[in-house]
């Protein structure tokens, strides 16, 4: 139960770090070989990557502080074996949020976390919208 609890709140501080957190932090919660995935989108490989494109939204005004804007997660189902861990569960991405929130898309993760030194890291994302 504890590694499990322990990737939830990884899931968790990846949204959260999205919208408003520092993204220094928010990199290393990803593998240094993390792959991120999203049709339409070049993949991301890499921490280095999947920062650089944390920061491109941001300055695209997309997320991040004062874009008003929040990922939320639910519906998670995870599974540990060993030192990997497959997590899915469903996302929302809304706008507005100062105000009236619209939901701006939907879909679901496919989440596969490698345990290190330093706790459990995603090292895949695979996003599916709809």
């Amino acid at each position: 139960m504890a590694d499990e609890l322990e990737i939830r709140n990884v899931l968790a501080r990846v949204a959260q770090g999205s919208d408003t957190g520092d993204l220094t932090a928010y990199g290393e919660l990803f593998t240094e070989d993390a792959r991120w995935e999203m049709p339409g989108v070049p993949v991301k490989s890499g921490r280095a990557e999947i920062v650089a494109a944390g920061a491109a939204r941001r300055a695209e005004g997309v997320t991040g502080p004062g874009s008003h804007s929040r990922h939320l997660i639910t519906t998670v189902a995870v599974a540990v074996t060993g030192d990997e861990a497959v997590a899915e569960s469903y996302w929302q991405f809304f706008t507005g949020t100062a105000t009236t929130p619209t939901l701006r898309s939907m879909g679901a993760y496919r989440d596969t976390f490698r345990r290190t030194a330093h706790g459990w890291k995603l090292a895949e994302r695979l996003i599916t919208p709809g």
